[in-house]
């Protein structure tokens, strides 16, 4: 039986969408608990004297990458207007290219965000999975991830030890708190792929090959998205043992949620009809009312996803004691008898 949701048709444009229409409910309302942190706007501010703030993030890559225009990856140039067309955004990102041998990309920058492509993603995907990944980093930007992102990124890659500024601050929480933000602001920026490629199994696709590649030489066609997606459905019902606790301690030092996680948490999306609703144009526009709305309807949402997510671990840790206590009585029996 297959696992994908094929969403074949012609793509449309959205306009004045609002960030608000696909982000997770979980996003905001961790970006808030984030900011509520004693102590993190004086790591933010002390990250960006470092970097050299705007200016010096933005030189980093023009020194170093390739800037592309119509004249400089015509194609994806291309597919970057495009995308940039299909959200209504009134300005085309900068973008640019990094040689880079792992698959990754990223919005950077304070005032003027812009898009990092690694040269590992444009040799790994085809034009729609591209269109999807362009996306996804757009979403970024209409959602105003990219200076926190850009701080997150910063705290995982460096270790605290190398961050002399940031002596005398509890750093710990604050940067754990960047990371789970992170990993939740990757869920809404899924979604937005989704919206900007409208093809399930491209996007699909894009996480399956972010966790395993698959383009080069003896393996074009042999990666299977159904396959993949049953991987995915395993992952998260795996509940036996201490696979709870490996699945969280994994997890706490990443910026980005595992990719099964994140292609199981699309699907679901696309199921519980919201992606479609969005296709029919039934969306929250720009404007002051998405703009500045209470936080408590951001919070409610979140708490309700939060509880959900409480539910199933404490189900799935009350299964396992079930499972290990019928083994222990077992193996109690079986010792009488011998």
């Amino acid at each position: 039986m297959s696992t994908s949701l094929p969403a074949q048709r012609p793509r449309q444009s959205f306009s004045q969408i609002s960030a608000v229409a696909w982000e997770h409910p979980a996003d905001r309302a961790a970006l808030q608990a984030l900011r509520a942190i004693p102590g993190v706007d004086e790591v933010i501010r002390r990250t960006l004297a470092l970097l050299g703030g705007e200016r010096g993030v933005r030189l980093l890559f023009q020194g170093n990458a390739i800037r592309i225009g119509p004249a400089q990856f015509p194609k994806l140039w291309h597919l970057h207007a495009e995308v940039t067309t299909t959200f209504d955004w009134p300005e085309v990102p900068e973008l640019y290219v990094s040689q880079t041998p792992f698959f990754n990309a990223g919005a950077y920058g304070i005032d003027q965000p812009f898009i990092v492509l690694h040269s590992a993603a444009i040799e790994l995907l085809d034009d729609d999975e591209l269109r999807v990944l362009l996306a996804h980093e757009l979403g970024h930007v209409i959602s105003g991830h990219a200076l926190y992102r850009t701080i997150a990124a910063v705290l995982a890659l460096i270790s605290l030890g190398a961050l002399p500024m940031l002596a005398g601050l509890a750093v710990l929480p604050v940067r754990l708190a960047f990371l789970e933000w992170s990993r939740k602001s990757e869920l809404s920026a899924d979604r937005a792929g989704l919206l900007g490629g409208q093809d399930v199994v491209a996007a699909q696709r894009v996480d399956m090959k972010m966790a395993g590649g698959g383009r080069g030489s003896g393996f074009a066609g042999q990666l299977n998205v159904d396959a993949f997606m049953q991987q995915a459905h395993e992952y998260a019902a795996s509940g036996e043992g201490l696979d709870i606790v490996y699945k969280v301690l994994s997890t706490l030092a990443l910026t980005h949620p595992m990719h099964t996680v994140r292609a199981a948490e699309l699907q679901r999306w696309v199921a519980s009809g919201d992606y479609d609703r969005i296709l029919r144009g039934e969306y929250a526009r720009r404007g002051p009312e998405t703009d500045e709305r209470p936080l408590r309807d951001d919070l409610g949402a979140a708490g309700s996803y939060y509880a959900g997510e409480a539910r199933e671990f404490a189900g799935q840790v009350a299964d396992a004691a079930r499972r290990a206590a019928e083994r222990a009585r077992e193996a109690f029996r079986n010792a009488q008898k011998s």
